[in-house]
């Protein structure tokens, strides 16, 4: 009696153990993360310093407003040391949760320019000038996949 409790046990401990062995492979590997936003940047020939006041000024300012608000969790600017001719110099990295919905990109917009206090020909205006000593190479919305345990 007592071996045929012990067999019993046993086959419902390997079939737990293979569901448990079958569920995990049902699994991905990865679990989705962070978006990523890349903007690679080249800057003209000697208008590196006016550029990089330029992000360490207005686009900081803005990427703190916009972390504030909880709409990204981190910023960066990432310089490419060795650069070739045909690479960005500087990689501008935005990093959020999620995209936002049509409703909450129209909330932020009109959080953004109460904040800015900017029509949007001002800020057109503002920015206009920066095609002079940057140019916009690529932009790439990339996703952080983590491992799963």
């Amino acid at each position: 009696m007592k071996n045929n409790f012990f067999r019993v046990l046993a086959v419902v401990l390997l079939s737990v153990s293979a569901m448990s062995i079958a569920q995990a492979q049902e699994e991905p590997p990865f679990i989705p993360g962070d978006y990523w936003e890349v903007t690679g940047v080249k800057t003209a020939d000697g208008a590196g310093l006016k550029y990089a006041r330029w992000l360490a000024g207005e686009w900081r300012k803005n990427s703190e407003f916009a972390k504030s608000q909880g709409w990204i969790k981190d910023f960066m600017v990432i310089n490419n040391v060795h650069a070739r001719a045909d690479e960005p110099d500087l990689y501008l990295i935005r990093v959020f949760e999620n995209m936002a919905t049509v409703e909450e990109g129209e909330k932020r917009r009109k959080a953004y320019m109460a904040w800015a206090e900017q029509s949007m020909d001002e800020m057109a205006a503002a920015s206009g000038n920066r095609a002079e000593y940057r140019t916009i190479m690529s932009t790439s919305l990339l996703r952080h996949m983590k491992f799963r345990d």
